[in-house]
């Protein structure tokens, strides 16, 4: 009698591992119960070797370009793709393998290899899911019940199906073509369909459910920090005053709303929706962040060590708003991890100066509620106050996925020197590398000089002195240095210099435009930019590793006589 072998494992094993990832949705959903797929995949990312992660990341990266999708909408999707896909091939493995040892040992006895498959991986997923786990709303004691109780259920049901396969014989021979099956082959069969629909019920049933019921969340912009109404203001707000006013004046309308310079038709929106706004951070879903309970404490080198509570840090301190363009230093030259929001926060200059920085001190070490940290130089935050710590974003609290209830912004660095989700920070004489810093980027992680270009916009032609001139138009950002010059060529031709709208404050990216007197036919057309010390851009073409991007932005465009 043939006993079922690797590849009928497999199979039982990756329809078991399919419902137990549907339960696991559904009980997250339902109650907050760990999402132990999400969980495992972060553990994996925090402990994997720097080198790794950066090749994974670079990796998703080039992926999504190379399949035209938008990376800042795709890039987290793709990591929980990633997470589920890495535990089902788990649970494919694992069964292969029980069933190959159990078909070797000669055995029809599969319930205890069963349990004891399921009490291995439950214990597994279960410490890691106890170590990084961040989204549970539930105890310990019951995270740790259900993993057991599911995992343990998981490997009975692979361990049963061996029983059930390996007491069914199989066929001697390989029926001739048109031969009907034996008995023996229609019972297999049965039962693995019968199996098989009985886990599609599962996993529909609980993906469906989880779906439904996770919408929760989406309509909740904050997890417990409620909604701030953005009213009509004239800008000017005193300590303990709404911070949402100054933010509505300089949203209604935008502060270079009547600039000279308009925009081409088809760039980039030089303001982003917080919803648009790219999401990266180490996370296959954002930390939960009560704000009833959440404290800031300051601590470490201090005559007065602090605790305070989100609503101290909107009353004490004078709410500073600012538009800021906030970079990714994974993204690519063109690329779309990049967005411009109105900040709204407490100066950090003035929270330690609550404090009182001791003699002596050198760092602030910021640590965030995922376990992220960073290091910032005390001398740098002496010498800028622009640096906050920001509660807002668009006048509205911050959202969960963007670092509710609390991040910090710093002028002139990408987004992986500033943690979200903070929950303590310690002056320090001691300086410890952040959390990417250890994994091998750029220390000091200034943002690069580029220019892109968005859109040769043939469709909105223009007529003027007797030719037709094409639009083309894009961005340029040097951090808080700015843009003082941005230049266009077409193919072999001389740099012309392209027209820059004024940008919405001396933090943000800006809006450049050329209107070219176009010539049929196929043409390259480049841009490069001068940041505002009058520095030319690096030019030479560099990948994101490990200080961000570099490199001169082209466009291979065709243009047909009359186009406009």
């Amino acid at each position: 009698m043939r006993k079922p072998g690797f590849w009928m494992g497999a199979l039982v094993g990756g329809m078991a591992t399919a419902a137990l990832i549907a339960l696991y949705f559904a009980a997250d959903a339902l109650v907050g119960l760990p999402l132990v797929p999400y969980d495992v995949f972060d553990w994996i990312a925090r402990t994997l070797p720097g080198g790794v992660i950066t090749f994974g990341i670079e990796t998703m990266v080039n992926v999504l370009i190379a399949l035209n999708v938008n990376v800042s909408e795709a890039a987290k999707l793709a990591e929980q793709g990633m997470a589920v896909a890495g535990m089902w091939l788990t649970g494919v493995v694992a069964g292969g393998v029980l069933f190959a040892a159990l078909r070797a040992a000669g055995t029809r006895r599969g319930l205890l290899p069963g349990l004891l498959l399921g009490l291995l991986f439950g214990g597994a997923t279960l410490f890691i899911s106890l170590s990084v786990n961040q989204t549970a709303q539930t105890g310990p004691a019951l995270n740790a019940l259900w993993i057991l109780a599911v995992t343990l259920a998981w490997g009975l049901v692979i361990g049963w199906a061996y029983e059930r396969l390996a007491a069914q014989p199989a066929p001697v021979q390989a029926r001739a073509a048109g031969e009907e099956l034996t008995v023996e082959q229609k019972s297999r069969r049965e039962f693995l369909i019968r199996m098989g629909a009985s886990t599609a019920a599962i996993t529909v049933v609980g993906a469906g459910l989880a779906s439904v019921l996770s919408t929760r969340d989406e309509q909740s912009a904050v997890a417990g920090g409620g909604a701030a109404i953005v009213p009509e203001g004239n800008g000017a707000v005193a300590p303990g005053g709404d911070p949402t006013l100054g933010a509505a004046a300089l949203l209604n309308p935008l502060p270079n709303a009547n600039a000279r310079v308009q925009p081409v038709p088809g760039t980039r929106p030089e303001y982003t929706p917080v919803e648009q706004h790219y999401r990266i951070d180490i996370n296959a879903r954002p930390p939960r962040i009560e704000a009833e309970t959440w404290v800031l404490p300051i601590n470490g080198m201090v005559d007065n060590p602090l605790e305070l509570t989100l609503e101290d840090l909107k009353t004490r301190y004078e709410p500073v708003h600012r538009f800021v363009t906030l970079s990714c230093i994974s993204n690519h030259v063109g690329g779309d991890l990049i967005g411009t929001t109105l900040w709204t926060g407490a100066r950090l200059q003035d929270v330690l100066a609550d404090a009182g920085v001791q003699p002596g001190a050198r760092y602030l070490t910021i640590v965030s509620e995922d376990g992220f940290h960073e290091s910032v130089p005390l001398d740098l935050i002496e010498q800028d106050d622009r640096i906050m710590l920001a509660y807002h974003w668009d006048g509205q609290p911050l959202t969960r996925e963007h670092g509710f209830p609390l991040r910090i912004w710093i002028p002139d660095r990408y987004g992986m020197k500033q943690p979200k989700w903070i929950v303590g920070m310690t002056v320090t004489d001691e300086y410890e590398p952040g959390y990417w810093v250890v994994r091998n980027w750029d220390e000091e992680a200034i943002i690069r000089t580029t220019s892109f270009i968005d859109t040769v916009a043939t469709d909105a032609a223009i007529e003027r002195d007797g030719r037709m001139l094409i639009p083309i138009g894009g961005m340029a950002h040097a951090g808080a240095r700015g843009i003082s010059r941005v230049e266009v060529r077409v193919d072999d031709g001389e740099w012309v210099e392209a027209e820059l709208r004024d940008p919405l404050s001396d933090t943000t990216w800006t809006v450049w435009r050329i209107d070219w007197p176009f010539e049929e036919g196929a043409h390259t057309i480049a841009v490069r930019c001068y940041d505002g010390t009058g520095e030319l851009q690096i030019t030479e073409p560099n990948d994101p590793y490990p200080g961000g991007a570099t490199g001169i932005d082209t466009l291979m465009t065709a243009i047909r006589g009359g186009s406009g």
